[in-house]
């Protein structure tokens, strides 16, 4: 993992948990076969530090939105 990369993701998402769920769905969508959003520095750059890499540089945001119709559940919306 490239800690530099995690820094500023930390910088850009504070809140750990919410981070950990957009870098795990990112790397899902990845692996599905999705193409990067940022160019990777390595022909072999692991899935995890793209998406760290997407966060940090601003490609790749979250918000919580309230679902009011059906229950009091937040919804994770990339």
């Amino acid at each position: 993992m490239n800690i530099d990369y995690l820094n500023q993701a930390k910088e850009k998402e504070p809140n750990i948990p919410l981070l950990i769920n957009m870098v795990s769905r990112r790397v899902r969508q990845l692996n599905s076969g999705q193409r990067p959003m940022v160019k990777p520095d390595s022909p072999h750059q692991e899935k995890m530090d793209i998406a760290l890499k997407e966060i940090a540089m601003g490609f790749l945001a979250c918000e919580i939105i309230e679902d009011t119709d059906e229950d009091d559940n937040p919804l994770l919306k990339l």
